[in-house]
């Protein structure tokens, strides 16, 4: 597979005073935009169902999120994210089984792997940051996200990105950290935006992906 950063990130549900207990944490605001986000997959969801991503974000371009070794169980998730065109165009002819064009970007490839639009919607963000120091004194820079969906979901994400799978569990224990201090619970899981628009809005391809992975949360 192509090279790309390592994301790990906890997803949660958050409450009225979440914004207030980051800044008491020293996080700083960063911005609040809104953006519409486009995911792909065949009629099938081929992509899906094998722990492939794919999605256009409004401004941002494509981007692949391609499992990773979960080398450490618990509430949260880990992927390699693609975002050069040509390494996902590779990614997904590999998934799918098929030949490499010659040349072209996503969208080129999009007809020719048989991929459509499975959901879009807006989401309104507030992203933050935050240094944590963790229990080596090594500090880390994370990411929480603050998520409002346009059909009426608020989710978020505490995240950290990471060069080698070494880094990934001294990045889980300050995220798991992090997550505790802003009082979400040892074990508690939030599902996504797309599988919670799947769910209302596409309920046959939800439980395709329940037949998968059951109750386990993906992206």
């Amino acid at each position: 597979m192509a090279q790309g950063l390592i994301e790990v990130e906890r997803k949660f549900v958050p409450g009225p005073g979440t914004e207030e207990r980051l800044q008491e944490l020293g996080g700083t605001l960063e911005h609040r935009v809104t953006f519409r986000d486009s995911y792909y997959d065949t009629p099938e969801l081929s992509l899906m169902r094998a722990d492939y991503w794919l999605r256009q974000r409004e401004g941002s371009g494509w981007e692949l999120k391609c499992p990773g070794a979960a080398s450490v169980s618990g509430p949260h998730t880990e992927y390699t994210e693609l975002t050069a065109e040509p390494s996902i165009v590779v990614q997904l002819c590999e998934v799918l089984g098929a030949e490499v064009p010659g040349a072209g970007g996503v969208a080129a490839v999009l007809g020719p792997l048989g991929l459509q639009l499975v959901a879009s919607f807006v989401t309104k963000r507030s992203a933050w940051k935050l240094v944590l120091s963790g229990a080596d004194g090594e500090q880390r820079l994370l990411s929480v996200d603050l998520d409002t969906a346009d059909f009426g979901y608020a989710v978020g994400e505490v995240e950290a990105l990471v060069q080698k799978e070494t880094e990934v569990p001294a990045a889980l224990e300050k995220i798991h950290h992090l997550s505790s201090l802003l009082g979400v619970l040892a074990q508690e899981r939030a599902p996504a935006k797309l599988l919670v628009y799947l769910q209302r809005f596409r309920p046959q391809d939800y439980q395709r992906l329940l037949q998968v992975y059951g109750s386990k949360v993906k992206p």
